[in-house]
């Protein structure tokens, strides 16, 4: 069987400010490296993993470095096709402002934001390479919320008709003999000792 736990990671300043980030390259914020920290102690706890892949983007990238120094164990590759949604003219704004600038009516215009199947297409093909190349091991891969909840949605569409990712969350992936299924989801047990996010 092939394991990938799938990490969303730490929370940023405009995670906490709800700014639109897509691949606008963000880093974590305090609490999100300690949120990263807190994940990597779960996991060296746990079974042991054989690699970590990640997104370039910098909050995932760094999430990723607090887990693999913990582990004690390199990151495999950093890739560009686990990146998150691309949100064009978007990105770096609010809600608010972007009412005030496009109108209630923003999502239906076209601002360049990359499509969502376009999203759930390159992160379904990264999870099968995956499992493709490295048969049998257990994999970490650190991404963004939109990328993972869209590619969940698409590998399980009759479990996954929406998601919503916590920061830091874990979801493992299981796959035997050509079969997917999901028996963690969104699993955010090591953040109950922090303070309550903002």
């Amino acid at each position: 069987m092939t394991t990938i736990g799938i990490v969303r990671h730490g929370i940023t300043e405009w995670n906490r400010l709800r700014i639109s980030q897509g691949c606008a390259d963000v880093p974590l914020n305090d609490t999100g490296r300690k949120q990263a920290a807190a994940i990597a102690q779960r996991l060296a706890e746990e079974s042991p993993w054989d690699l970590i892949v990640s997104s370039d983007l910098s909050r995932a990238r760094e999430t990723a470095e607090i887990i693999a120094e913990k582990l004690q164990m390199p990151i495999s590759r950093l890739d560009q096709r686990i990146r998150e949604i691309s949100c064009g003219e978007i990105e770096g704004t609010t809600e608010a402002e972007r009412l005030e600038k496009w109108g209630a009516d923003w999502r239906s215009l076209d601002l360049g934001m990359e499509k969502t199947e376009d999203v759930a297409a390159r992160g379904l093909a990264f999870i099968k390479e995956l499992a493709e190349q490295h048969p049998g091991k257990r994999i970490l891969m650190v991404s963004h919320g939109a990328l993972i909840g869209l590619t969940l949605q698409a590998l399980l569409p009759d479990q996954f008709l929406k998601t919503d990712l916590d920061n830091t969350s874990i979801t493992i992936l299981e796959q035997a003999e050509g079969l997917w299924q999901c028996p963690l989801y969104n699993c955010t047990k090591h953040l109950t000792a922090l303070q309550p996010m903002e």
